[in-house]
């Protein structure tokens, strides 16, 4: 049995079982779902979601709100595929994981491996261990995904410089199975003062609740990603829930240089 080990514990959340799981569960119960911005019917189950991947301090809340629009569902949800961008490995592909299992310290994560092998057996993802290797965008979600019981076949993809229409192409093969959600891990803009990051991922916020896939990198960090949900929402006549969005300047960060946090669900 092959283990993928943390790489980002004690860095971007605690090392610690006791800590971590305190933490996550204090984000939770500090973030509880709210009825939706949009007006979209509470009781609808998300196919996909956006959320954040900072460390815990600093976009944990932000992310909460996501995982508790899922609590609900989590005996529907059989399969969770999650896509996020590399951020250590210049990659020109969709890079799939060779492994049984993803430990954090709360224990360990079971990877749907067989569903793995079907989304590569389609050719539009391919196996690159070391895209996954030291990349934090997907596993600060694991500890969310363990505490609300979604950690029983978990497919990480990393996304690299790709067109809309590929990542599209993955995404709809997702959405075919009724018992699949779609995770799309991705931060918003980076290193700007308080007030302009406000601004810019405010015009974000309204791309992304538009449907209108033609994000770029210095919106947000998960574009390729985002992207291509957004061009297969569009198309499958999704609706979008926004469901928080703030930066590091409201969280554990100083106001002079901000990264931003958003959170939405696709219906």
């Amino acid at each position: 049995m092959k283990i993928k080990n943390p790489a980002v514990a004690g860095m971007f959340y605690p090392d610690n079982k006791d800590q971590l799981a305190g933490l996550v569960s204090k984000l939770l119960a500090d973030n509880q779902h709210l009825q939706p911005e949009s007006g979209v019917h509470p009781e609808v189950i998300p196919k996909a979601v956006i959320v954040p991947h900072a460390g815990l301090i600093y976009s944990g809340a932000i992310a909460a709100l996501a995982y508790n629009r899922l609590r609900a569902y989590t005996d529907s949800i059989k399969r969770v595929v999650m896509m996020g961008p590399s951020h250590r490995v210049p990659l020109s592909s969709i890079a799939s994981l060779r492994a049984d299992q993803w430990r954090t310290p709360l224990g360990d994560v079971q990877l749907d491996t067989a569903f793995t092998r079907e989304l590569e057996e389609t050719g539009l993802v391919t196996v690159n261990d070391s895209a996954h290797a030291q990349e934090h965008c997907l596993e600060v979600q694991l500890p969310f995904l363990q505490n609300i019981g979604l950690d029983k076949a978990v497919v990480p993809l990393v996304v690299g410089h790709v067109d809309a229409r590929q990542v599209a192409a993955v995404v709809e093969y997702v959405m075919a199975s009724e018992d699949t959600l779609l995770v799309i891990s991705s931060d918003l803009s980076h290193f700007h003062s308080y007030d302009e990051a406000r601004d810019i991922d405010a015009d974000t916020s309204s791309h992304i609740e538009r449907l209108n896939p033609d994000i770029k990198p210095e919106q947000a960090c998960g574009c390729f990603a985002m992207n291509g949900l957004l061009l297969s929402a569009k198309q499958l006549g999704l609706t979008v829930e926004k469901l928080g969005i703030c930066n590091s300047g409201d969280t554990a960060g100083d106001k002079s240089r901000v990264v931003g946090y958003a959170a939405y669900a696709f219906c």
